[in-house]
């Protein structure tokens, strides 16, 4: 991938997050120095989370961002626990995008990569990849009333006003949206229009 991240560098002027395979402090290096301001990352911090240390020290706390691959789960495993539609639920860490399992709890894992250093929290919930029927609201507002570090929110966004509700219920620092750019239904422009007339501050 590091190609690919020179190519793609070298043609946008704006903040370039690479995530995907980074598994140590050499892919972090090659990463940035490839043209990445930030690096992504999941697995490896969730099976050595001195990774995120060893990052925010060697390369400061701006380029490591956490992503958190959550579940709800049913069971009695959790640390914390909420009620969704009648049912208590807690929400499980994954590893390897989404295919297996930690028994981490998300909450808890979010405060530990904070205190570890990370400079942002990428929330990606696997119950709403996909839907667009909205994010959840419940995982990213739990998660942001549990952590002072920036919280970006992903998987659900299936409109500008999906995005609005997330940063209104859920205090989200920023929201993250893919088909409904990628298939045209929407344009970046006219989201932030949608969100700056209801007075959410963005760059227009």
């Amino acid at each position: 991938m590091l190609e690919t991240v020179r190519t793609v560098a070298e043609e946008i002027f704006i903040p370039l997050t690479v995530g995907g395979g980074i598994r140590s402090k050499a892919n972090i290096k090659q990463t940035l120095r490839a043209g990445a301001d930030k690096v992504s990352i999941n697995t490896a911090a969730l099976e050595n989370p001195n990774l995120i240390n060893e990052g925010a020290k060697t390369f400061g706390s701006q380029c490591i961002v956490i992503s958190i691959d959550a579940r709800r789960q049913y069971d009695e495993q959790g640390e914390y626990y909420h009620t969704i539609d009648g049912e208590s639920c807690w929400f499980e860490c994954t590893m390897k995008g989404g295919r297996e399992g930690t028994q981490t709890d998300a909450i808890e894992w979010a405060q530990t990569a904070e205190s570890r250093g990370a400079g942002e929290l990428f929330v990606n919930s696997i119950d709403t990849d996909g839907t667009k029927d909205g994010y959840d609201i419940e995982l990213t507002s739990t998660i942001c009333e549990a952590v002072s570090t920036p919280v970006i929110a992903s998987s659900g966004c299936g409109g500008p006003e999906d995005m609005y509700e997330v940063f209104e219920k859920a205090d989200a620092d920023a929201g993250l949206a893919a088909s409904i750019f990628h298939f045209d239904e929407y344009s970046i422009e006219e989201t932030k229009q949608y969100l700056n007339d209801r007075g959410v501050q963005v760059r227009i």
